[in-house]
């Protein structure tokens, strides 16, 4: 490939073979497809990945069928926070991927009682009421729960507390589980943009 790269270089296209034209435009694709691809995998696989909504589970927030870009790399760097919504994989079949909002924090315990969640942690040993605007009006948390988290495992909610499988259901997530956090709204386009993650409690 070198030979006709340099006669590529000395000769006009026009005084090459067909055979030579034809190897070099090969050549240069196969370069471009290697490059690509040296970019892309790293990226695909160990920095950003594409996440698809299914169901109604976190409305109003996040919708059916959108489409929406997991932010991976900033996990292997520090750790879950709350409010932060999260895609990890689903507990009973890790084959299936979930969305849902970090409430609680490991060593603390969460309490879920008359439609509100309480967290108890070293600053609030009495536990506090948690501040949950981004909820629709009058959405309350239902049943009734009680669990103290491990030093690996996070709780976590639906925003549609009505029609949501999370932890009430499946129980606290190992860490391990968390695949990353939701970064961009890519789909629909009325809807494109960063996700802001920062979120006032009251705590």
């Amino acid at each position: 490939m070198k030979l006709f790269s340099n006669h590529f270089r000395e000769y006009p296209p026009e005084h090459l073979t067909w055979y030579q034209q034809t190897a070099i435009f090969v050549w240069e694709i196969f370069k471009v497809v290697v490059i690509s691809l040296a970019i892309i995998i790293p990226v695909r696989y160990y920095l950003i990945k594409p996440f698809y909504v299914k169901g109604a589970s976190m409305e109003p927030n996040f919708y059916n069928h959108e489409y929406l870009i997991i932010d991976e790399i900033s996990y292997r760097f520090n750790e879950p926070k709350r409010g932060e919504t999260v895609v990890f994989k689903y507990p009973f079949d890790t084959a299936q991927y979930f969305i849902k909002r970090v409430i609680g924090l490991p060593g603390e315990k969460i309490k879920i009682t008359n439609g509100k969640v309480f967290v108890c942690n070293a600053e609030n040993p009495n536990c506090k009421n948690l501040t949950e605007d981004y909820l629709l009006p009058g959405m309350k948390t239902l049943g009734e729960f009680e669990v103290v988290l491990k030093n690996n495992e996070y709780y976590l909610l639906g925003d549609n507390r009505i029609a949501s499988l999370d932890s009430r259901s499946f129980g606290p997530v190992d860490r391990k589980l968390i695949v990353g956090k939701t970064a961009v709204r890519g789909w629909p386009i009325s809807r494109l943009g960063l996700l802001n993650q920062e979120i006032n409690y009251g705590l």
